[in-house]
C-alpha cells in the first residue's frame, strides 16, 4: 500500500463522515432524543455493519480481482463516476429536518439493531464498498493486512465521526439550518477534486 493511496483514503471517508448522511442522522435524533451514551450503541451497530460489508467484499472477490487485475481499472472509472455522483448530490442535497417526536423507551439492543440496519440497507455504503475500497488494495500483495489496514482506519474514524454527531447534536443542527450550502459546497469540490486525482494516479 503506497501512502499517497492510504492518504485519498482518508480524504474520501473524512469527507463521506462528516456529511450528514443517513446514519448521522439518525444518530443526530437519538442523541436529542436519548442521549449520548445510548448513541454509543447504535454507532457500534453502524460499523459492524461496515465490517461485513467491506469483509464480504474484499474475501469473496478479492480472489476475483487478483486474477483479473485488469478489471480494477473498470471499477476505477466506475469508482470515479461514483464520487462524481456523491458530489453532485452532495451539492444539490438540502439538509434534513431531525423530529423529535415518537420518544419512547428503547432497549439497549434495539440501539445497536438500528445502526446495523440503517448502515446494512445503506446504498452508498453498498456503493463505497464494492467501488472505491477495493481501489486502495494491492491484491498482488499480502491484502489481508492491507484489508484490516484500512477498515480498522474506517472503523475508528467512523465511530468517533457518529459520536462526534451525537455529542455535538444541537449546536450541529443549528449551525446546517444557518448555513445549509457551506458545508455540502465544500464537501462536494473536494470529492471532484479527489476523483480527477484517482484518474491520474490510480495505475493497474
Amino acid at each position: 500500500m503506497y501512502p499517497l493511496n492510504y492518504f485519498l483514503f482518508l480524504q474520501i471517508i473524512l469527507f463521506l463522515f462528516i456529511t450528514p448522511g443517513t446514519p448521522r442522522i439518525v444518530i443526530i435524533s437519538y442523541s436529542m432524543n436519548y442521549g449520548v451514551q445510548k448513541c454509543i450503541w447504535t454507532a457500534l451497530g453502524d460499523i459492524t455493519a461496515n465490517f461485513i460489508q467491506a469483509t464480504l467484499v474484499i474475501f469473496v472477490i478479492g480472489s476475483f480481482f487478483s486474477d483479473n487485475p485488469n478489471f480494477l481499472n473498470i471499477f476505477k472509472w466506475v469508482g470515479v463516476t461514483y464520487i462524481l455522483y456523491l458530489a453532485y448530490d452532495l451539492y444539490k442535497s438540502k439538509p434534513k429536518d431531525v423530529s423529535s417526536d415518537n420518544i419512547s423507551a428503547k432497549s439497549l439492543f434495539s440501539f445497536f439493531r438500528d445502526g446495523f440496519l440503517v448502515a446494512g440497507t445503506s446504498p452508498k455504503a453498498w456503493m463505497f464498498f464494492p467501488l472505491i475500497f477495493p481501489q486502495f488494495i494491492d491484491f498482488n500483495g499480502n491484502y489481508v493486512v492491507q484489508f484490516f489496514i484500512l477498515i480498522s482506519t474506517y472503523i475508528v474514524l467512523d465511530f468517533l465521526s457518529l459520536m462526534a454527531y451525537a455529542v455535538l447534536a444541537r449546536k450541529l443542527i443549528v449551525w446546517i439550518k444557518a448555513n445549509p450550502k457551506v458545508i455540502n459546497t465544500i464537501s462536494a469540490c473536494v470529492l471532484v477534486i479527489i476523483a480527477i486525482i484517482i484518474v491520474f494516479m490510480q495505475k493497474y
